[in-house]
């Protein structure tokens, strides 16, 4: 699966109300709105400028998610791998 992809399926499952098991592992409604927010933006530049940029758009939503609380769980796996091919995406 392409990284836009992969994006606009991470966007559209954190753009649904939460789940009693998502609540559980810590996600608020709020944080779901912000972490689905910060993706849509690294999308958006993805769309306009292209993967050269991604290096410098670091994503810590690993950290992020650790600081605000989230046990493992489907959203929190969601991220990870959205972070880990944010990272990984090739600059060329």
């Amino acid at each position: 699966m392409e990284l836009l992809e992969v994006l606009d399926e991470a966007v559209a499952v954190l753009k649904a109300p939460l789940g009693k098991d998502d609540r559980e592992q810590g996600w608020t409604d709020e944080l779901r709105r912000e972490v689905q927010e910060e993706i849509s933006v690294r999308r958006s530049v993805l769309r306009r400028h292209g993967p050269g940029v991604m290096r410098r758009l670091r994503p810590r939503f690993d950290e992020w998610l650790e600081h605000e609380g989230v046990r493992p769980g489907r959203l929190q796996r969601l991220v990870s791998d959205v972070q880990r091919r944010l990272v990984d995406v090739p600059t060329t």
